[in-house]
C-alpha cells in the first residue's frame, strides 16, 4: 500500500537526486505551481539533484526555454533529460530511415529535427511527402483537440507499407489549464493497434533512463536506492520508475485527480480502489508536489 505524505520534505532525506516529471507536477502548460517549485528549490537548497524528467518531444534547450518562458524558476532544477532528446538520437542513428514522414506541430515541434551533434556519422534526415517515406515521425498529432482517428488513412497507408513510427512522447494526454489534448503516444498506440510497429523512447520505457542516469551522472554519482521519481502518470512515469526499480512519489491530483478525488489530498478510499484497479502500487503519494 502506497503512503501518503504532505509535503516532500518528509521523504527528501533519503533521497540524493529527483527524477521530476513537468507537466501535470512543477506547471500546467501555461502556469507554474508554486508550491511545487518552492519544494525542488527547498530540495536542492539542501544539497539535493534535480532532474528534469520530461516526455516533451523536443530536446532540452527548447524545453528549458519553455520554462523560462511560463516563469518557472531556473534555480529549481540542475538539467534537463526529455523524451524529444531519447527519440532525437534513434532517428539520427537511423531508427527509421532517412526519408521521414512528419506528424505533428509545424509551428511548435520541427526543432524535433535540429542537428545531433552527438550522434557520429548521424543520418541525414529529410521530411517528405507520405509517399516517399521510408518511416514516420511524431511529435504529436497535427490537431491535438482532434481524435487521433482522424489520422487513420495515414496510419493505414504507412502500415501497408511496413514503416515504422517513431514516437516522441509516449504519454497519451496532457492537461494543458483547463483543456485536455492528445499525445504522441496516442498516435503510436492507435498505430500499433492497427497492426503497425511504433517505437518508444520516452517514459516508461528504458531508454529516457539511461539518458536521464547520464546526465545525473554529469552532477554526481548517485546510486539508484538514492533516487527519487515524481510523477503524475501513472503508465508513464509510475510505471517507468518501478520497471527501472526506483522509488516513486506520485502525483494524484495530476491526470487522475478525478479519479483519486484529490483536492488537497487524495481521498484514501478512492486511491486505494484507483491503485488496486491499476494493479500497482507506488511507494509514496501525494495530492500536489509541495
Amino acid at each position: 500500500m502506497t503512503q501518503i505524505i504532505e509535503n516532500l520534505s518528509e521523504i527528501s532525506a533519503q533521497y540524493d537526486a529527483l527524477f521530476v516529471d513537468l507537466w501535470g507536477c512543477v506547471h500546467d502548460g501555461v502556469t507554474p505551481f508554486e508550491s511545487a517549485v518552492k519544494a525542488l528549490q527547498d530540495y536542492r537548497a539542501q544539497g539535493g539533484i534535480v532532474v528534469l524528467l520530461t516526455n516533451a518531444p523536443r530536446h532540452r534547450a527548447s524545453v528549458a526555454e519553455q520554462l523560462g518562458i511560463i516563469g518557472v524558476a531556473d534555480d529549481a532544477w540542475d538539467t534537463i533529460t526529455t523524451s524529444g532528446d531519447s527519440a532525437r538520437a534513434a532517428m539520427y542513428r537511423g531508427a527509421v530511415g532517412q526519408n521521414v514522414f512528419f506528424i505533428g506541430n509545424a509551428e511548435t515541434d520541427l526543432n524535433f529535427f535540429d542537428p545531433l551533434q552527438i550522434i557520429e556519422d548521424p543520418v541525414e534526415i529529410t521530411r517528405v511527402p507520405l509517399d516517399q517515406a521510408e518511416g514516420v515521425v511524431c511529435t504529436g498529432p497535427f490537431d491535438v483537440h482532434a481524435d487521433p482517428s482522424a489520422l487513420k488513412a495515414e496510419l493505414l497507408y504507412a502500415k501497408t507499407k511496413g514503416m515504422k513510427l517513431l514516437c516522441a512522447n509516449p504519454d497519451i494526454v496532457v492537461d494543458r489549464g483547463e483543456t485536455r489534448e492528445w499525445c504522441a503516444g496516442a498516435v503510436a498506440q492507435l498505430y500499433s493497434e492497427m497492426g503497425g510497429e511504433s517505437l518508444y523512447f520516452g517514459k516508461p520505457h528504458p531508454p529516457i533512463y539511461d539518458l536521464a542516469r547520464r546526465r545525473l551522472s554529469q552532477v554526481a554519482k548517485v546510486a539508484d536506492d538514492r533516487i527519487l521519481c515524481i510523477g503524475d502518470g501513472m503508465a508513464t512515469d509510475v510505471r517507468g520508475a518501478m520497471g527501472e526499480d526506483l522509488d516513486c512519489l506520485f502525483i494524484s491530483g495530476g491526470l487522475a485527480a478525478a479519479e483519486t478525488k484529490t483536492a488537497y489530498q487524495p481521498d484514501p478510499t478512492a486511491l486505494e480502489t484507483f491503485l488496486d484497479k491499476e494493479m500497482i502500487a507506488p511507494r509514496y503519494t501525494i495530492g500536489k508536489l509541495r
